[in-house]
C-alpha cells in the first residue's frame, strides 16, 4: 500500500513540476512575445458604427480605428458615423477631423418598365443575377436594370427602394457608398459616385441610336449635343454612349443636359433628377408592351 501511495505522490509531483515548468514558460513568452496595443484604438472602435460595411476603404471597423490611431487615415472617412461623433474621435485623438467629400451609389439607367420595352416575360427566381442568366433577363436593351431588387435586398442600410416602374432609388442620406449595390447588379449598373458629381448619364446602352431609342424612350441616342455644350475634355463619346471624364475635367455645367433629345443625361440636386429642355416629357405610369 506504501508503494501505491508513493507512486501516487510521485505522478503528482511531476505533474505538478510539469505544470509550474509549463507556466514559467508561457509566462517568459508571454513577456517576450507581448506586442502593445494602443488603448486609444479600442476608444476609437468604441464609438463607431460597428457595421464593418468598408465604405472607409478598411478591412472593417476595428482596422479602421487602428489606422485613425496611426494617423494613416481621417476620422471623417468613415460616412456611416454621425459628423459629431467624428468630430468627437478628433478632438479625443487631438487630430483635424478631416474633410471626405460624401459618396453616394449612382445608377446608370432611367429605364422602367413604363420607358423600357421587355422582349420576353420572364418567369422564375425573383433576382437579377437569377433572371441574368436567361437569356439576360428578357429586357429588350441588354444593358438596362432588370428591376427585381437584388440591390435593395443587399443594402444593410435601408438607402434603396424600387420605385413604381421598377427601378432602384437611392436615398443619398442614408447611402453609405459601402458598395454592396455595385456587387450585387449583374449588369454593373451602380457605381460610387461623390455627391458633388451631379451631372450624371443614366444610361450605358450601346446599341446605335435608333435601336436604342426602339428600345427604351430615355436612351442615349449617341447624338453627340452634350459633348458638344459641355466644357473642353468633360464628356467624350465611346462608341455609342456619351462619357462624363470628371477625371479629367471636374468643371461641369447643367448647359451639358439641356439638348440632350431622350433625357438620358441628368443633373442631380438633393435627389431630384433635372432632365433638359429638350427631353421628352414622359407620361406614360402603365407597362410597355412586350416587343415584337
Amino acid at each position: 500500500m506504501s508503494e501505491f501511495w508513493a507512486g501516487i505522490i510521485l505522478a503528482g509531483a511531476f505533474m505538478a513540476a510539469l505544470g509550474g515548468a509549463l507556466a514559467l514558460f508561457l509566462a517568459l513568452a508571454s513577456r517576450r512575445l507581448y506586442v502593445f496595443e494602443d488603448p486609444r484604438i479600442d476608444a476609437v472602435e468604441n464609438c463607431l458604427p460597428h457595421s464593418n460595411c468598408g465604405a472607409c476603404g478598411t478591412a472593417g471597423c476595428r482596422n479602421f480605428a487602428e489606422q485613425v490611431v496611426s494617423g494613416e487615415i481621417v476620422p471623417a472617412k468613415c460616412s456611416v458615423n454621425p459628423p459629431e461623433m467624428n468630430a468627437y474621435i478628433a478632438g479625443m485623438l487631438g487630430v483635424a477631423m478631416g474633410e471626405v467629400e460624401k459618396q453616394v451609389a449612382r445608377l446608370a439607367c432611367a429605364g422602367g418598365h413604363h420607358v423600357a420595352r421587355m422582349r420576353a416575360h420572364y418567369a422564375g427566381l425573383q433576382s437579377c443575377r437569377g433572371a441574368a442568366v436567361v437569356s439576360g433577363g428578357g429586357k429588350d436593351c441588354a444593358w438596362g436594370c432588370l428591376g427585381l431588387g437584388d440591390c435593395e435586398d443587399v443594402c444593410d442600410f435601408d438607402a434603396i427602394q424600387m420605385n413604381g416602374f421598377g427601378l432602384p432609388v437611392v436615398a443619398t442620406d442614408l447611402c453609405t457608398a459601402c458598395g454592396d449595390c455595385v456587387e450585387a447588379c449583374p449588369k454593373s449598373l451602380f457605381s460610387l459616385q461623390p455627391i458633388g458629381h451631379q451631372l450624371w448619364m443614366a444610361c450605358k446602352n450601346q446599341a446605335d441610336g435608333e435601336t436604342a431609342e426602339a428600345q427604351c424612350a430615355v436612351a442615349c441616342t449617341a447624338c453627340g449635343k452634350c459633348v458638344a455644350d459641355s466644357p473642353a475634355g468633360l464628356m467624350h463619346m465611346d462608341g455609342n454612349l456619351a462619357v462624363i471624364n470628371y477625371a479629367h475635367n471636374s468643371l461641369t455645367s447643367i448647359a451639358s443636359i439641356e439638348r440632350c433629345p431622350t433625357g438620358a443625361i441628368v443633373w442631380l440636386t438633393d435627389g431630384q433628377v433635372t432632365r433638359g429642355h429638350a427631353a421628352k416629357k414622359i407620361v406614360r405610369v402603365t407597362p410597355l408592351p412586350l416587343a415584337v
